[in-house]
């Protein structure tokens, strides 16, 4: 990042002037969470217990969908099967698309099985395809299950129910059927078609030839075994998400474990469980009118999470039919996916899923022009290095005018300390002539100030781009690097592979975050030293602090700053050289 050192100023109050306008921007976006989100969080929630106080009160809430019952169970309280075990134990309608492998479990209807065909565990291309669905019975079952709920008497299809399919096999744009008859005069019915990505559409149909008019609740749910030691990561929300209303609205694991039970009433919207560069959600009718639950359910070695919905009840009169369209993903974040999804199915901010943070209207273009340059470019390391370019471009006013001042404040300096000296016992007096001599050489003493404040927000933004993005994920640069969304995997502990031991995990520092320690410090040798000797002393720990603190963030982002550091190397270089000031 260029220019990332304060600009240091003649005056000492300049310095720590400059000095606190940096903190308290970092403080504003890092508080951003504590003081505005969080709250605001609260606030929902609250929201919530009133709504299913007065749900309650009025007693129309309607009966919702069963809690996970295998977990209740203590006859399925059993040892956990392979996955392998697991799928093969029950028939199934087999999933094959350039995206997708997996299958439809027919016992209870169940999407169980899936595989990412495109992302592997690591770099290696031979590794297994990433896991993302594993059947109940299995060692950690992630699954999603629709169906009907009826009142008393009438028989539903349930998770123990096999259907019956019209094929075996689920192409991409293909239609698979399932039919269930309960004997007693309904005929449940699920056509279910695949896109060529991650996106199931399922028309759930029910027929009534009884004499007796039926009332059904169409239910939707995703259920997910998950290691109750999970800490949910600052940076990147990972766990229960929805968008109920219009709004946004975020849980972590921890916080549901708490809970246990956290309800919203809304009209459309979408939920499920967001990882860091996966996704399951489901997409009911925009219209429906929805009773949404967040749960928790605590078993004897893991934890049970549960995202569901329950729609409205509709009247099915004798000898009639009635239909409901469901949408399930199922698959990667990646952003032109869920953007056409969003745009064609109309379903409201499904771009959210994946965390842009705070700095959306920046992170997001971002993206694109880094997505744009790499696939002009053929790689996504060249993206980077040319997105840096335009970067600088676009601030190259900003930083040419804070690099001019900061070139004549180099050159004044002797000045300056003769005015400190002379002036030593009279502050006023001192302040007074350092001003005159400011006005007179034609320099702004907080003018590198602006370029810091305005590249914080962009930095923050690019790593969120860099940081969530799959399309960093195993994305390589060149040389040793072929994770860009890793830290550097070079060591200086181990003098770079030559020595064959295994440094605790705090001692590690690869060769990009040494050569953007470097670039600093070359940065800080050339612009003009603070007088104050701890302001001086600070900043001359600046680059030793960032290259630890930056050892173990995404190679991508290092070599991000590491390059743009190289470009506003070469430009104050012309300048100094330009204006006539010593280097270093």
């Amino acid at each position: 990042m260029s220019s990332m050192l304060p600009p240091p100023a003649g005056d000492p109050k300049d310095t720590k002037n400059l000095m606190a306008a940096i903190i308290l921007s970092l403080l504003v976006i890092v508080g951003w969470q504590y003081f505005y989100e969080k709250p605001r969080q609260e606030q929902i929630r609250a929201a919530q217990t009133q709504q299913q106080l007065a749900a309650a009160t009025a007693g129309t809430a309607p009966e919702q969908v069963p809690v996970l019952p295998e977990a209740s169970s203590p006859a399925l309280v059993t040892t956990p099967l392979s996955r392998t075990e697991a799928i093969k134990a029950t028939p199934r309608v087999s999933i094959q698309t350039g995206n997708l492998h997996g299958s439809i479990n027919l016992r209870g209807g169940r999407f169980d099985d899936l595989t990412l065909v495109r992302y592997r565990e690591t770099v290696d291309p031979e590794s297994p395809e990433i896991v993302l669905l594993s059947p109940a019975g299995s060692e950690a079952p992630y699954y999603a299950e629709l169906g009907w709920r009826a009142g008393a008497g009438v028989v539903v299809p349930d998770a123990e129910t096999l259907w019956q399919a019209d094929k075996f096999t689920l192409s991409a744009g293909e239609t698979v059927t399932l039919s269930w008859d309960n004997g007693a005069g309904l005929r449940f019915e699920r056509k279910i078609s695949l896109d060529d990505q991650y996106l199931f559409t399922i028309t759930q149909s029910v027929h009534n030839s009884t004499a007796t008019a039926v009332n059904l609740h169409g239910y939707g749910l995703i259920a997910r075994t998950f290691d109750p030691a999970y800490s949910s990561l600052y940076l990147q929300h990972e766990g229960p998400i929805a968008v109920f209303d219009g709004q946004l609205v975020e849980h972590d694991y921890n916080e549901v474990a708490q809970d246990k039970l956290i309800k919203q009433d809304s009209t459309g919207g979408w939920l499920g469980f967001t990882d860091k560069y996966w996704l399951v959600a489901l997409v009911p009718e925009q219209t429906a009118q929805l009773s949404t639950r967040t749960l928790h359910v605590p078993q004897v070695s893991d934890q049970r999470f549960q995202m569901d919905y329950l729609a409205q009840a509709t009247l099915l009169a004798p000898g009639q039919s009635q239909s409901v369209t469901t949408h399930l993903f199922a698959g990667a974040k990646e952003v032109r996916a869920l953007d056409r999804y969003q745009s064609d199915l109309k379903i409201p901010h499904f771009d959210l899923a994946i965390d842009f943070g705070w700095f959306y209207f920046l992170t997001k273009p971002f993206f694109y022009a880094l997505d744009l340059l790499s696939g002009w470019l053929g790689s996504f390391a060249l993206g980077i290095l040319a997105f840096t370019v335009l970067l600088k471009l676009a601030l190259f006013k900003l930083a040419d005018h804070s690099y001019v001042s900061m070139a004549k404040m180099k050159n004044v300096m002797p000045r300056l300390q003769e005015i400190r000296e002379t002036y030593a016992n009279d502050t006023a007096r001192q302040s007074q002539e350092m001003m005159a001599l400011y006005k007179k050489e034609g320099i702004n003493p907080a003018s590198g100030c602006w370029p810091i404040l305005i590249q914080i927000p962009i930095f923050f933004a690019l790593y969120k781009v860099l940081y969530v993005s799959i399309e960093m994920r195993h994305a390589p640069f060149y040389g040793w690097i072929r994770d860009m969304s890793a830290m550097d995997p070079s060591n200086l502990f181990t003098l770079f592979g030559l020595l064959s031991w295994t440094p605790p995990s705090g001692l590690h520092i690869g060769i990009f975050p040494l050569l953007m320690g470097l670039t600093m410090w070359l940065q800080m040798k050339m612009s003009p030293p603070p007088t104050d000797p701890t302001q001086r002393m600070i900043i001359g720990f600046m680059p030793i602090l960032l290259t630890v603190s930056l050892s173990h963030m995404a190679a991508g982002l290092v070599i991000y700053w590491t390059w743009s550091n190289i470009l506003s190397i070469l430009q104050q270089f012309i300048i100094n050289r330009r204006m006539k000031v010593r280097m270093l």
